[in-house]
């Protein structure tokens, strides 16, 4: 038998004024159809810092990341406020083309375009105006050994990405999104379709982002979240209980669901 819990005990950490946050949402929350898939969502990013956010299947981490940069607009009605850079994107009007400029995104599975790895990175930097033939370049240059790839594909930049490993592809996705140069970077279990050696590669990777972009990571793998992570949110059926440094959270559990879960008692 399941056990019952309070979704009235949450624990959930506040930043100071002198944090500097790279988005916040304030009472988000999430429906599908009549489903209401997350309840009041109340998070704040500190810049230049990785987040994860954990919980079971079906807790509402991969509806509530994807509502950051609007991806869920047509699949579900998100209401609330989504603040970046102090603006409230979730507003009707606002250019969700431009704000997913801004907030990059990469997927579970790797999904690298059916072009060559160099037009993988270029694609989107022509679509936004970006003639230059050197401009270009330097972008697939700097995005390729931002996500550690330059030197694994330097020489074989016309070669289809198609024929690269996953986690190669993975990392083609991760420097296709920071070609763009976002300001937040999310990641919906980037890491769950890869092998442990590349996901090593992958999480390395990240690690070095950080000192550019701010970075929230969905993520099954726990083990994962305390290598990378500096705070941690724990969503349970639609419910952010708790968010905490990544350390507190995992030695140091403040409500029983949470302490559950951390565990192995579900999930």
């Amino acid at each position: 038998m399941l056990k019952q819990y309070s979704f009235e005990e949450t624990a959930v950490q506040t930043f100071d004024d002198k944090t500097s946050l790279a988005m916040r949402t304030e009472d988000m929350q999430v429906f599908y159809g009549s489903n209401h898939a997350m309840f009041d969502a109340n998070l704040a990013f500190p810049k230049n810092q990785i987040t994860a956010l954990i919980g079971a299947s079906g807790s509402g981490k991969s509806t509530y990341l994807r509502s950051l940069n609007r991806m869920n607009d047509g699949i579900a009605t998100v209401t609330g406020k989504i603040w970046y850079h102090g603006v409230n994107i979730n507003e009707p009007g606002v250019n969700i083309y431009e704000i997913r400029r801004h907030i990059g995104m990469v997927f579970q599975r790797p999904n690298p375009f059916a072009k060559s790895i160099r037009e993988n990175i270029v694609y989107a930097l022509r679509a936004n105006g970006i003639k230059k033939k050197a401009e270009l370049e330097e972008r697939i240059e700097q995005s390729l050994k931002g996500a550690a790839l330059w030197d694994e594909v330097k020489d074989n930049l016309d070669k289809s990405a198609l024929s690269l490993s996953g986690g190669q592809q993975q990392r083609l996705c991760i420097a296709r999104s920071i070609a763009m140069a976002p300001d937040v970077l999310l990641l919906d279990e980037p890491c769950s379709a890869l092998d442990p050696i590349s996901t090593v590669k992958v999480e390395e990777t990240l690690l070095e982002l950080q000192k550019k972009y701010s970075i929230i990571i969905v993520t099954h793998n726990m083990q994962q979240a305390s290598r990378i992570s500096s705070q941690c949110a724990f969503f349970h059926l639609g419910h952010i209980m708790e968010y905490a440094p990544t350390g507190t959270m995992f030695s140091n559990p403040q409500i029983p669901v949470t302490q559950d879960y951390i565990a192995g008692s579900f999930g």
